[in-house]
């Protein structure tokens, strides 16, 4: 073989990312793949995102993989750098997200003998990827990275944790002829089931369809709103899933959220049919398994999800299929309508009930709502807005009409912290969009060292910090199960602003509606990184729920 064919393994990594479509690395570097480093010098068609921790790194690639469609691609050094991207790693498992993990790991010939930072990585990551594996052979390189990129985007999306061994990025290898580029298969349903759904529709009076998860695509996307529009469905969303329809149709009646939504909670309660896409019918969706019986519901339950394996996980379906979400809602969309007038009272029902829950006319001393309301109406359709977790993102998801896909990115997951690096990971991906965080103050203190990142990339986004100083999700528990009785939740915060202007953003610190409206409008002016810190009512503990005195 000749010398020339020969390739270090570090460079054939690179080369079979960009084989697959992928951009951007976000990671922190670490010694123990300094070949990968090496490899990226010089290149100009993939770029990596410094970050500064790993999660943050890694939520920002669960985020970039929810904007294009594609794997995440996230890079961490053994050990610690582990440890601290599982958080991301997590949010993508529940949040259905196809993300690849590469990690370094200690040389092959040290293996199982606790040397620096080893880890078995099988094992520590084996409930919360979809696949594990170590490459051990140089040879298999391609072999490894191909499967990875299929399995995280195939069936229901999810991350992949792949360890490098950092000797074997150092091995010469004769690389295979080029990958083919891995795509999202498609399933499409089946033509009995789809005969078997009509038959529903045409019998029941009430029925509601509730759409989550992941793997949708503009098409897909596209395709529900027709169908819904045909069919004179409503449409709610499940727990963060706002996205997958544009909040202004004319059929969409809601979402659910952490806390109760009660005319949903009574129109779940009343319908005769749930058509579930794509959502998994979690925990936060139906209020801890309470308003949907398990086993057996009390509604004909019609279930869509691309792994078979789901339906029927908690609930047992009238109809399961197995579909990607844009086959079957591709296939809904051709479907003849079945009794679209007789839904029509049904539907103008639940939208009322959509229109009474998010009115603000109730909240008109809640500077806080005003300012989410106030985005609506500046922001463009297609504007990216993030959250992470904590009470600050209930005022977010009640009063904020998300209207484009990838509008909504916020973890299912209920992780804190992840709103920033989503930002980041939006930005980078598309940095034509307008792109606003959320983040409560407990929240943005978790990963706020990633406006360093944003800074040095030139990214493009806002964050507005929620100032209640506490944690308020807990305090909210707490005053539940035992009232007046605080412990661990109150919070002593720095000068978010002058934090903000040392990593080299813009800053200002509001109390009013109108010195948000003016602080929005020269961030958006400015341009680059910008901090809103937004002294939030500590009376409040959600939206219309005051703190007991």
């Amino acid at each position: 073989m000749s010398p020339s064919l020969q390739m270090r393994a570090a460079d054939h990594l690179i080369d079979l990312l960009e084989a697959h479509g992928s951009t951007d690395i976000f990671g922190v570097p670490g010694e123990s793949y300094l070949p990968v480093l090496d490899a990226l010098h010089g290149r100009n068609t993939i770029r990596f995102v410094t970050c500064r921790q790993e999660g943050g790194a890694a939520m920002a690639a669960d985020a970039h993989a929810r904007i294009t469609g594609r794997p995440g691609i996230c890079m961490v050094t053994r050990g610690p750098g582990a440890t601290n991207a599982s958080a991301g790693v997590h949010v993508a498992f529940q949040d259905s997200t196809p993300m690849i993990l590469f990690i370094g790991q200690v040389a092959r010939e040290m293996v199982d003998r606790e040397a620096f930072q080893e880890i078995d990585y099988r094992r520590m990551f084996g409930q919360m990827a979809k696949w594990v594996a170590q490459i051990d052979d140089a040879d298999r390189l391609q072999e490894y990275v191909s499967r990875a990129y299929r399995v995280a985007m195939s069936g229901r999306p999810g991350p992949v944790v792949l360890a490098l061994p950092e000797d074997m990025l150092y091995d010469e290898i004769t690389p295979p002829p080029a990958p083919k580029r891995a795509e999202v298969p498609r399933y499409q349903p089946d033509p009995d089931g789809l005969t078997a759904l009509r038959g529903h529709l045409s019998t029941v009076k009430r029925p509601l369809v509730m759409v989550g998860g992941g793997g949708w695509t503009q098409r897909g996307r596209d395709a529900l709103a027709n169908f819904a529009q045909a069919q004179n469905l409503p449409v709610t969303a499940a727990m963060r899933s706002q996205g997958l329809i544009d909040n202004n149709h004319a059929n969409y009646v809601g979402h659910f959220s952490v806390g109760k939504v009660p005319y949903l909670v009574e129109a779940l309660e009343g319908a005769d049919l749930l058509i579930c896409i794509g959502a998994r019918l979690g925990e936060m969706t139906t209020g801890g398994y309470t308003y949907l019986e398990p086993p057996v519901t009390r509604q004909k339950l019609v279930h869509v999800y691309p792994e078979p394996e789901e339906p029927g996980r908690v609930y047992e379906p009238d109809l399961a299929l197995a579909a990607d979400m844009q086959s079957f809602c591709e296939a809904l969309e051709y479907m003849s309508p079945v009794a679209p007038d007789r839904f029509g009272a049904w539907v103008d029902n639940l939208r009322q009930g959509f229109a009474a829950y998010s009115d603000l006319e109730p909240h008109q001393n809640d500077a806080y709502a005003l300012m989410v309301d106030h985005l609506n109406a500046v922001l463009p359709e297609d504007a990216i807005v993030t959250n992470g977790a904590g009470n600050y993102a209930g005022w977010v998801h009640r009063f904020y009409r998300y209207r484009s896909m990838g509008s909504c990115l916020a973890p299912t997951s209920g992780s804190m912290g992840y709103g920033l690096p989503a930002a980041v990971g939006a930005a980078v991906a598309d940095p034509t969009r307008d792109v606003v965080c959320f983040a409560g103050d407990g929240c943005f203190m978790m990963t706020c060292q990633e406006l360093a990142t944003a800074v040095q990339h030139d990214l493009r986004l806002t964050v507005i910090v929620a100032n209640n100083n506490r944690y308020g999700t807990i305090r909210a528990h707490q005053e539940r199960e035992f009232p007046g009785h605080i412990s661990g939740t109150a919070l002593s915060n720095p000068d978010f602003c002058a934090m903000a202007r040392s990593f080299g953003a813009g800053a200002a610190h509001v109390t009013s509606l109108e010195e948000f409206k003016a602080a929005l409008t020269e961030a958006r002016a400015r341009g680059g990184v910008n901090l809103i810190e937004v002294a939030q009512d500590e009376g409040l503990l959600a939206p219309g729920v005051p703190l007991p005195s």
